[in-house]
């Protein structure tokens, strides 16, 4: 996968590529929104634990598909409260792929539930 960051445009601004081009021929993979459930249904406490359970479980959907966290081409953060960014910023940073994948963060609202404080979704492509 190519990594796009043009010169012309400011450098991304945190942990994230501006754009990713995949080749043809391979496998995508579209992973759908993951929180900080554990396997055993319960919600994390805490965002930080919310985040970090959140990346792991969007890791084991990776790993289920024959993908690593390389594969990631995108990704999108949604965020209930932005005074977790700094956080969030922290948690992302243990799973980071180099380059890193195009990435949205979104503030909200609200997610389904109140408890629920992330949510994370993403593609990834195999070539």
């Amino acid at each position: 996968m190519d990594v796009i960051n043009p010169a012309s445009i400011c450098a991304p601004a945190g942990l994230y590529s501006h754009g990713v081009v995949a080749p043809a021929g391979g496998r995508w993979l579209y992973v759908s929104g993951q929180i900080g459930m554990r396997p055993d249904g319960t919600m994390a406490d805490g965002f930080e634990e919310q985040a970090r359970i959140a990346w792991r479980n969007l890791m084991a959907v990776l790993s289920e598909a024959g993908m690593g966290i390389e594969h990631l081409v995108k990704v999108n953060s949604y965020l209930v409260e932005p005074s977790h960014l700094p956080l969030l910023g922290r948690v992302r940073a243990e799973f980071q792929p180099r380059p890193p994948p195009a990435s949205t963060l979104v503030f909200v609202k609200a997610l389904v539930r109140p408890e629920w404080l992330y949510e994370v979704d993403a593609v990834a492509f195999h070539p």
